[in-house]
């Protein structure tokens, strides 16, 4: 029995790891991983940057650049912000909930590898002949007549990796129902479980519809159906309006996390109970549900006519309303308050402002006349940056300072980490608040340069300061990281000393069973309660018992890694070569044996033994 606390060879840590079920270690490899491709995104934007820091530039050529700028989106929206997402989602949620794990641990890493393997199969495009170049939005116009395989690498790549996001969304809905500790009511709920309860439900209704856009633009790319190409009778804005079904509750998907990560920031560091709980959770479903109706104003300009451009706007205005609810919550439950400005305050802080000016931008291109407008132009692109990196990235950022602690044991420099948030912030702000006025000026969107005689320069010289800025500030914390992972300081079940739910009731690592018994739920902010009446540790709701936990599997990296090998079989079975087909059974035979294994092979699991948990008593994170 192990922990992700314990000190171990590097060939058994990888094995661990590689075939790992618990909710805590995916959740760290959820980090790494989602950390790689928000560097690599990253990286691509500072190419973007570059490109466009003075006029004429030929730093890139201009087919490059599109597949820069394509790849930069997709990889940030559905390989670096989400999985950093369920990363959090992973680490905290089932300890907030009481639960010992998800519901379905083993459906939990197949998940994840799903999402890592097709993150892979996308970004391997840069060296098998050339990445997308459509867009991260792929329109079917451009898409269908892209050369080489970049296109086919972004269809499949991103199927595989959005049956792992649907996989998990289904899985933490499943636990959230089913799986929280005896007393915990919905009502009961912490604001970051309400959010990742809504964002699942999400995930379970706006990922369909993407994936019948993409098994469409593959049936048009690779056995030449016309449901897209409109010289064929087939028709373009169908796959608009597909990608957008799914494309605008993505936004929620990625921003009401960060929401969550806010709301449990605010109290926790104004030492307040947050101020209109129910209100707050009512906000929550209510922009889960107003996000489905709100997708076709991002197709303002093609053509819908005025009653459907009508009805579009109202609905994203209207859902201004409960965002805006939230925000005036977030501030009251300060004011008054003992506040404590860490580092996790500071971004939840900074975030009010910054959020809601991309909030205003929002409302602004609600309006269909004015959207003509702006539609095409930078002022889009500092609008949904402002939305993006404003709200999630400085959500993730909060979050990952904030529940550093719990994942690791250890506490990240709070020196370092003021010195990230300032230069990440400022440098942000000067990216992308420029970027309006550039927009409004006139400068569009995806150009790969300028002339020197349009009034651009300054504004995008500046832009391109601030986007080193950020990328200073990363680096800030990718040292952070490293220097506290040296020094490995260990912390207790509570470091930042005024935690409030379940998750800062036991140890920093949690062991890997979370709780040796269940915790009796008597309130909202359950550990807040207990320690209001001078307890240490959290009222058990159950006798101390042998804990059942389910077993290690390869099987999930092995089913994953299949439908890899035989993605490489589908596309390049166009090209007439003959070793496709094979490669492609191959893929198949891998992945389906990998499930028949896993469907007739006897694994209940094992059991921990009483006697053992008492030993454990004061071991911490160590079993």
């Amino acid at each position: 029995m192990s922990t992700y606390a314990n000190k171990k060879g590097f060939g058994a840590t990888l094995w661990d790891y590689l075939t790992t079920v618990d909710h805590k270690k995916i959740a760290i490899l959820y980090l790494i991983s989602g950390g790689l491709f928000f560097v690599i995104g990253g990286l691509e934007a500072m190419f973007i940057r570059i490109q466009l820091a003075i006029p004429n530039n030929d730093f890139v050529s201009a087919g490059f650049y599109n597949e820069i700028l394509t790849m930069h989106g997709t990889t940030m929206i559905f390989l670096a912000a989400m999985p950093l997402v369920f990363a959090v989602m992973n680490a905290v949620v089932p300890l907030q909930i009481g639960a010992r794990d998800v519901a379905f641990p083993f459906l939990n890493s197949l998940g994840f590898w799903l999402f890592f393997f097709g993150g892979v199969f996308l970004n391997l495009s840069w060296f098998l002949g050339g990445a997308p170049d459509a867009g991260w939005t792929s329109y079917a116009s451009l898409s269908l007549h892209s050369e080489g395989h970049g296109i086919d690498f972004y269809v499949l790549g991103l199927q595989i990796s959005g049956f792992g996001t649907l996989i998990a969304g289904i899985n933490f809905l499943v636990t959230i129902i089913n799986m929280r500790a005896p007393g915990m009511t919905y009502m009961r709920m912490p604001l970051f479980t309400w959010s990742t309860f809504v964002v699942s439900a999400l995930i379970l209704f706006a990922f369909p519809p993407l994936t019948v856009g993409l098994v469409l633009m593959m049936f048009d790319r690779m056995f030449g159906a016309n449901f897209f190409d409109v010289a064929a009778g087939g028709n373009t804005i169908i796959w608009e309006h597909l990608f957008w079904i799914f494309g605008h509750p993505e936004v929620y998907i990625l921003i009401l996390p960060a929401f969550g990560i806010f709301s449990e920031i605010f109290a926790t560091f104004s030492r307040k109970r947050l101020f209109g709980y129910s209100s707050m959770v009512f906000a929550t479903v209510l922009i889960g549900f107003l996000g489905f109706m709100v997708w076709a104003h991002h197709m303002f300009t093609t053509g819908l006519g005025p009653i459907a451009n009508a009805i579009f706007a109202v609905a994203t205005m209207a859902i201004a309303v409960p965002t805006g609810i939230k925000i005036f919550n977030w501030i009251f439950t300060m004011w008054g308050g003992s506040v404590k400005f860490t580092v996790p305050m500071l971004y939840a802080v900074a975030f009010i402002p910054t959020f809601t000016m991309g909030g205003v931008t929002g409302i602004m291109l609600a309006s269909a006349p004015a959207d003509y407008q702006y539609h095409d132009s930078y002022f889009v692109v500092a609008h949904f940056h402002y939305v993006i990196v404003g709200g999630v990235v400085l959500g993730l950022l909060a979050g990952i300072n904030f529940y550093w602690p719990k994942m690791f044991g250890t506490m990240l420099s709070e020196k370092l980490g003021q010195i990230t948030f300032w230069t990440f912030l400022i440098g942000f702000h000067l990216t992308f608040f420029i970027q309006h006025f550039l927009g409004l000026m006139g400068m569009p969107r995806r150009v790969f340069t300028f002339l020197d005689d349009q009034g651009f320069n300054t504004g995008n010289m500046i832009s391109t300061v601030g986007a080193f800025l950020m990328a200073f500030g990363v680096l800030v914390m990718v040292i952070n990281i490293i220097i506290t992972s040296v020094k490995n300081e260990k912390v207790g079940n509570d470091p930042w000393g005024d935690g409030r739910t379940l998750e800062w009731a036991i140890p920093s690592p949690p062991p890997f069973y979370n709780f040796k018994q269940l915790p009796l739920v008597r309130g909202l902010d359950p550990y807040w309660v207990e320690k209001m009446e001078g307890k240490k540790e959290m009222t058990p709701a159950e006798p101390l018992g042998d804990i059942h936990m389910p077993n290690s599997s390869i099987l999930p990296l092995t089913i994953a890694s299949g439908l890899f090998i035989a993605a490489f079989g589908a596309l390049y079975h166009m090209d007439d070569k003959t070793w496709t087909l094979p490669i492609m059974i191959v893929g198949l035979l891998v992945t389906f044996g990998s499930m028949f294994i896993r469907s007739v092979k006897d694994d209940h699991g094992y059991h921990i033994h009483k006697e053992d948990l008492m030993d454990d008593k004061d071991k911490g994170g160590k079993a």
